[in-house]
């Protein structure tokens, strides 16, 4: 049987819990008399300006602590998982999840698949919906929790059943409905399968959720991600050119009459629709203010904005030097512009931009968030580096210096003898990477 309460693992120093000698390694059992099930249990009860806590010791000793605050008072209490429960897992089977299609041998946390919804507001994870619960979706319109970040994939309930791989799948896209009602934001997400849930199929799904606007800010149209390790899997082919050019007509299509309508976009094409249509990103406004960054949809137009921004100031000088920058091949055109322009204005400076082959998950995996750290080596083994090798954030494991496949940057900047500097998002992060203003090297 689960113990009652939650183990509090550390306190600020100053803070309410501290000043009411709460401790780290005690147990809170109750707010307000309410049992806490999980971190929003926990914030929405600790907002209320009177509070009792049931607080057990570690000796089992039992306090009630009286507590009167300011609404958006903080206890100070951290409780080490950002949760306060254990994650879901993904009940789906879907045909084409990523994660299905990683090799064997890679540490254990990239082979867990998450649906739970509260990761949804934590780190902004898009969710089926087939692991909530009546009550779940409940207290989310209770605790007006917002917003919810939603796989969609189709609004067909039979074939979303088969994508998804599971028998309740249609039957979960009724809690949109529920959602709705409650007055939640939401975004969406549809992956796109060739053959599958794309052309009538994409039109109907665009055509059913313009239903759910204005709450339904944004959905975002992505093209499956398939690596070279299907073997034994649902048999998906990749899009072409032409399909790109295809699904980009579709939406921009239904942007233009969304826009007329309701004054927002609503549907967006990733980035990597471009790339493979050979066409050019569309113009800032077309984004809405960026709502699904996350998702792969805009990123390149606001690192090259960010960038310009940040070229507009710069004064050039008469630095010599070589630097070399390492990206995936949806980036690589936008990157060598930006080299490009750099150069004109620090013609002695010379950016060298190389685009990895993603050999690892195969080629038509593009993006940089994907290359492994053999791949770089492999490619730029006995290539010009210069005085450093940059390479983007998202390559990395979020706050450490490894890649996916566990090679780390040391490993890296050894092998192919440069120091090797980490660039954070932005575009102006890019520029002050390549000019050595402002850079962490790992030599």
């Amino acid at each position: 049987m689960k113990r009652q309460g939650h183990v509090i693992k550390g306190i600020e120093e100053g803070s309410i819990a501290d000043e009411m000698g709460i401790e780290p390694g005690d147990r809170l059992l109750l707010v307000n008399g309410h049992e806490i099930e999980d971190i929003f249990d926990y914030q929405y009860y600790v907002e209320d300006e009177e509070l009792l806590l049931l607080v057990e010791k570690p000796n089992g000793e039992q306090w009630e602590l009286e507590i009167e605050k300011d609404a958006d008072d903080s206890l100070g209490i951290n409780f080490g998982d950002g949760l306060m429960d254990e994650y879901h897992s993904c009940r789906n089977h879907c045909i084409f999840c990523f994660i299905d299609q990683m090799p064997p041998g890679m540490r254990d946390t990239l082979y867990f698949k998450d649906d739970d919804s509260r990761l949804s507001f934590i780190q902004g994870n898009y969710v089926t919906l087939t692991n909530m619960s009546d009550y779940d979706v409940r207290r989310i319109v209770k605790y007006h929790l917002e917003p919810i970040n939603i796989s969609f994939q189709t609004t067909n309930p039979q074939l979303r059943c088969k994508m998804l791989h599971n028998r309740f799948a249609g039957e979960a896209l009724k809690k949109v409905d529920i959602l709705y009602q409650g007055g939640i934001e939401m975004n969406g997400q549809i992956v796109l399968c060739k053959g599958i849930n794309d052309r009538e199929e994409l039109e109907r799904s665009i055509r059913d959720l313009t239903r759910y606007l204005p709450l339904l800010k944004s959905v975002s149209v992505v093209p499956v991600g398939l690596s070279r390790f299907r073997d034994g899997l649902y048999p998906l082919e990749p899009f072409t050119k032409e399909d790109a050019k295809r699904v980009l007509s579709a939406i921009h299509r239904w942007q233009e009459k969304i826009y007329a309508e309701h004054g927002t976009h609503f549907i967006h094409a990733g980035d990597e629709w471009y790339l493979l249509a050979e066409e050019e990103v569309p113009e800032e406004g077309r984004y809405d203010g960026y709502l699904q960054l996350e998702n792969g949809v805009g990123m390149l137009r606001l690192l090259f904005r960010e960038f310009e921004e940040g070229y507009g100031v710069l004064k050039g000088d008469d630095r010599k030097g070589t630097v070399s920058i390492a990206t995936g091949k949806l980036a690589y055109p936008y990157i060598c512009r930006m080299a490009g322009r750099i150069q004109e204005k620090y013609p002695g400076l010379d950016v060298r931009v190389y685009w990895i082959r993603n050999d690892f998950f195969g080629e038509s995996i593009t993006v940089s968030g994907l290359i492994t750290g053999q791949d770089i080596v492999a490619q730029l083994k006995g290539k010009e580096l210069g005085a450093r090798l940059l390479i983007p954030c998202n390559m990395l494991k979020m706050d450490e210096d490894v890649f996916l496949d566990d090679y780390t940057v040391k490993d890296v900047s050894d092998a192919l003898q440069v120091p090797v500097d980490i660039v954070k998002s932005s575009g102006q992060d890019l520029i002050d990477a390549i000019l050595g203003q402002s850079h962490t090297g790992m030599e």
